[in-house]
């Protein structure tokens, strides 16, 4: 008879399902612009020899650089840590050297770099704070011209790079991101074979960026939340 009585307690309270943990790790694809600002020293010496023939002198760089990310990421609680490539053509180019003892116009241009880097990051809620370096490439070309003539080359170059940045998550998938780098080229000979046979100019090339991109990441973990009764 008491089994007919009605219930007191109300109907079930419905709890809605925890909302999905997000995580960086995974693989992601994107790309990005920014400036690029560096220097390069150079001084005139001969083959093999090296005998200082005039001064050391610095000329500036600039341009605009764009193209496209690859990476990985894995993330141990707040803690990631991942690996990247990019690709990029450049706008980065300078000019100018004119020696005291021996005057003429030095351009040197990169059309094409790119980097392979890793990363370690920390993050703040959707904000992935990181550190990140590695190797870096470009093709570059020289031109030398003075009253006598004209030399030019193409070459590429290896060097190292390294940097900081902050990512944020502002979905599952999207993320924008700002990142800063200096690379180091060392030092680069280049050979005279029309204008001075048996000397070359040597130089040594560094550079910053600052970069802002966006990319994209393909989830390779469920962030369903558990399946709740509905009444």
């Amino acid at each position: 008879m008491a089994a007919d009585l009605p219930s007191a307690s109300g109907p079930p309270v419905f709890t809605p399902p925890p909302s999905p943990v997000f995580s960086w790790a995974g693989l992601y694809v994107g790309a990005q612009v920014g400036y690029q600002g560096g220097a390069t020293r150079a001084f005139f010496a001969t083959d093999p020899g090296n005998a200082y023939l005039g001064p050391e002198t610095p000329f500036n760089q600039q341009g605009v650089v764009a193209g496209l990310h690859l990476g990985y990421n894995w993330q141990m609680s707040q803690f990631v840590f991942g690996l990247e490539g990019d690709i990029e053509g450049s706008s980065f180019s300078g000019e100018k050297v004119d020696f005291a003892a021996y005057s003429f116009t030095d351009t040197l241009r990169t059309p094409v770099e790119g980097s392979i880097r890793g990363r370690v990051g920390y993050t703040v809620d959707r904000a992935l704070f990181y550190a990140t370096g590695g190797a870096a490439f470009e093709s570059n070309r020289y031109t030398v011209v003075d009253p006598y003539g004209a030399d030019s080359a193409t070459t590429g170059r290896v060097g190292w790079t390294a940097g900081v940045g902050v990512e944020y998550a502002i979905d599952p998938h999207w993320s924008v991101r700002a990142e800063y780098r200096y690379t180091n080229y060392g030092t680069i000979s280049f050979p005279f074979t029309n204008l001075a046979p048996g000397y070359e100019l040597r130089q040594q090339e560094t550079d910053s960026r600052v970069e802002g991109g966006v990319s994209y990441k393909f989830d390779l973990m469920s962030l369903s939340g558990p399946v709740v009764a509905k009444y």
